[in-house]
This record gives structure tokens, sequence and C-alpha cells, in this order.
């Protein structure tokens, strides 16, 4: 294991996005990000805390065809999972400042959630958890 510990404490996640620099002004307006490098159209990092997003635009080696053939694209199920004081709160301004959600919030044992979409169509999951 490296020794590195800005990188072990990191968790790095890797999103395929449409158009990198719309994304890091999304994910910076929106969430908080920081930029840590902006090599766009292909690539660009931004961290939140200990969160490290890869963004990976259509001319990044990550976007490049598998070798049978399959295109690595945008979007899915799998998401980030972000964790806020107040969820309603954090709702209204989105949704004030123009973003889109996939779903409406819905409320379990452990807490509140809602699926935020990205311009290229990954998912961030905001969640309140139950108590806060």
């Amino acid at each position: 294991m490296p020794s590195d510990t800005v990188h072990s404490e990191m968790v790095n996640v890797r999103y395929l996005v449409d158009d990198v620099e719309v994304s890091i002004d999304w994910y910076t307006r929106h969430l908080g990000f920081e930029v840590l490098t902006n090599y766009a159209p292909a690539f660009a990092d931004v961290s939140r805390g200990s969160l490290r997003l890869l963004l990976s635009g259509p001319t990044s080696s990550a976007a490049r065809p598998m070798s049978d053939g399959a295109q690595p694209r945008a979007g899915g199920w799998n998401r980030i999972h972000l964790i806020v004081d107040d969820l309603a709160a954090q709702v209204a301004r989105l949704r004030a400042e123009g973003a889109q959600f996939r779903n409406d919030m819905i409320k379990g044992p452990g807490g509140a959630q809602i699926l935020l979409v990205d311009p290229s169509g990954n998912l961030v999951e905001l969640f309140q958890p139950a108590g806060r």
C-alpha cells in the first residue's frame, strides 16, 4: 500500500460526463466542490471533503470502448451519497438554482433522501439521517 496519506484518505469516484466544463461548473456551484485539476475537455477532478470526483469526458481514456466494443457512458443508477443537515432546505435551494431531481423526497426509518441529476445524467443522492 502506498504511504501517501493524502491519497489514502481520499475516496475516489469516477463519473463519465458529457461535458467536463459544464460538470465542473455544476458540481462547484450547486454542491460546493473545489477544482483540483482541469484538463477539459478530456478530464478534471473536483473534491469535497474526502471525496475526489473524477470527471471523465468523451475524449478521456476512461471513455474509450472496451475490447468487446461496449462503450462507457454517463448515467445509470450508481451514485455518490452526500449527507446533509437540512434536506428540505437543500432541495429548495437547488430547485431555485434550476437543478433537476430524479424523484421526490422519500423518507424511511434511516432518514430522508432524494436523487439529484447532474448535467450528464449521473445521480447524486442527498441524504439526511433520521434525527438530524
